[in-house]
């Protein structure tokens, strides 16, 4: 995986030099193998490897006998298919990149059509005068995209686009306020004013400095279910998931797994441990000395069952708050999730290990309707239902925002009515939303920073055109039964691997983050109440008194505050962090 950006001009003159290097410069974490520069009429690009594939000769630019160039932050897996479907090509690399290059000779703007991967593409084609921007349908890869007197730059993270002096980081309220109320944010817009999201499946042509047409193209087949027996789908199933763990272990370097110990990441490493002859490397994040619930067990047992090389690593208080201000500084596309923290330690032990690679089970809750509130879709209306998406905020009802904010939910309900006219079910529909707000904009922001931070690739075989076809499609009743989500994948892993467990009660994946904060909240809330970010929007006495409430929806609302506290510092004030989160904190901004 890679970090991308470039420049292209309305007037065409040559992009400055100086903004070229620094948009690089702060990608170079992105990709610490190689780097690569290009430059045209009125036009710049630049990349930064990260090596994953074809470790001899896929540097990037990659260009075209007829001059087409191409830079990718991508892993395209059915890139041996799409070399064997084009034999009159001759290649000039082994790199998974390069077909794309030749279907778009071919196809013009609809060639990642033919794409099976997770990619944010660049192609720039000096005979038409355009550049492209294509992103993969689920948004596993990032990218961003600014428009101004100057034309058109765009980045693989917001960052550098700031560091590079295109823009000022100003805040966008109606974001800031998804991000306090939902711990994310949704559709085209990014927090920062001005800087604007390729949005999933998206494709961009820009020509002098100018957007001059958009295509998109879908993450989901958006129509209803299509019959099938319980015996034909857990066959399908299997097939179909098998396919593409295989493709997705496509890699010239060392992989591994995140093994959670839930249904997810356990039907993975059963597949991963048929298709490696060697032990696969899997890496468990526990929380020991916590209420939280620790299934560092269950995984254990799984590993050892399987043959799997096991790899437990205990997140204590200590990494908590020694971590938590670099990780909002890597997180400048704010998601604060609490998941971010273990993944972050996860992804520095895999690198450790020696791993460039790991899979993940992202993407697995969204598609075979995992999460509790998929039963809420469902419910009649003489019970109770259905439900909307999202219906309270956090911070509703808790007197500690200045103003209540009444536009958090637009995005969602944007998705909701765009979603809604199609042809689908409730539990459909809650789905698809989640598809298209939630999963991109916050699980795969944390995927991308954490691990990327370190130089690691996150592969998600769940989050695959095939997987998405077949999983989408199925009857409600074999993804919801008896109350219970993901049926049909817990039947299959019943068989697969008894020894997962899958219909025991599953506790779900919780880090303490409540828990270590009310321990020190008398010493924490005064110094978040106190910091720029947080007295523009919240009432610092409210603030400090809600680090010593030790309620449930407190203990949260107090860790949204604590992480938009630090993240503000960094990537607002542009303030480094000095040392754990009381020694950030105190320090002037």
């Amino acid at each position: 995986m890679c970090g991308i950006a470039g420049i292209m001009t309305t007037d065409g003159s040559a992009p400055e030099t100086a903004v070229l290097e620094a948009m690089q410069a702060a990608l170079r974490h992105r990709g610490p193998d190689g780097s690569g520069q290009y430059t045209g009429e009125g036009l710049g690009l630049v990349h930064n490897r990260l090596a994953i594939i074809d470790l001899q000769t896929g540097d990037q630019p990659i260009i075209s006998p007829d001059g087409i160039a191409l830079i990718a932050n991508a892993e395209i897996y059915n890139y041996l298919e799409l070399r064997q479907n084009m034999p009159e090509i001759q290649w000039q690399t082994f790199s998974d990149c390069e077909p794309a290059l030749h279907l778009y000779r071919r196809d013009g703007i609809d060639f990642a059509d033919q794409l099976r991967g997770m990619y944010a593409i660049a192609i720039y084609d000096p005979g038409e005068g355009q550049l492209l921007l294509a992103r993969d349908p689920f948004g596993i890869k990032p990218i961003y995209y600014v428009e101004g007197e100057f034309g058109f730059a765009f980045a693989s993270e917001p960052s550098a686009l700031i560091d590079a002096g295109l823009l000022r980081s100003r805040l966008d309220d109606r974001p800031m306020n998804e991000v306090l109320q939902m711990q994310f944010t949704t559709g085209r817009g990014s927090i920062y004013n001005g800087i604007h999201r390729v949005l999933p499946g998206e494709t961009l042509v820009i020509a002098q400095g100018r957007i001059v047409d958009r295509r998109r193209r879908t993450a989901l087949p958006l129509s209803p279910p299509r019959a099938s027996d319980e015996t034909a789908a857990l066959a399908e199933l299997e097939q179909v998931l098998l396919d593409s763990v295989d493709v997705h272990q496509r890699a010239d370097v060392p992989y591994g797994m995140f093994l959670s110990g839930g249904i997810d990441s356990t039907a993975l490493l059963t597949l991963m441990a048929r298709l490696n002859d060697r032990p696969v490397r899997a890496f468990t994040a526990g929380f020991s000395g916590t209420k939280a619930h620790d299934e560092r067990d269950q995984a254990r047992a799984v590993a050892r069952h399987l043959g799997a090389e096991h790899h437990e690593i205990n997140f204590a208080e200590g990494d908590f708050w020694d971590l938590l201000p670099t990780v909002a500084a890597h997180l400048d596309d704010p998601a604060a999730d609490y998941a971010v923290l273990p993944t972050y330690k996860l992804a520095a032990s895999a690198k450790a290990a020696g791993l460039k690679v790991v899979l993940s089970g992202e993407g697995g809750d969204e598609l075979f309707a995992g999460y509790g509130r998929y039963r809420d879709a469902q419910r009649s209306w003489w019970v109770g239902g259905p439900r909307t998406m999202r219906r309270t905020g956090r911070f509703d009802r808790l007197g500690v925002l200045r103003q209540a904010p009444d536009t958090w939910r637009d995005g969602i309900r944007a998705a909701e009515s765009t979603l809604g006219a199609a042809d689908l079910t409730r539990l459909q529909l809650a789905q698809a939303i989640d598809c298209a707000a939630w999963l991109p904009n916050d699980l795969l922001i944390k995927l991308d920073r954490c691990l990327m931070a370190h130089g690691v690739e996150g592969r998600t075989p769940f989050l695959d055109p095939k997987v998405a076809d077949f999983a989408f499609r199925l009857p409600d009743d074999l993804k919801l039964r008896d109350g219970r989500g993901k049926y049909l994948l817990r039947r299959w892993l019943a068989n697969a691997n008894p020894v997962a467990k899958p219909f025991a009660k599953k506790q779900g994946f919780t880090v303490p983050v409540a828990e270590w904060i009310r321990g020190r909240g008398a010493e924490l809330g005064p110094l978040v109440a106190a910091q720029p970010g947080i007295e523009a929007i919240a009432r610092p006495d409210r603030v400090a008194a809600l680090y010593q409430n030790g309620g449930k929806r407190q203990g949260f609302a107090a860790w949204t505050l604590l992480f938009y506290a630090l993240w503000h510092r960094r990537h607002i004030l542009h303030a480094e962090p000095q040392g754990d989160v009381f020694e950030t904190l105190a320090t002037a901004a």
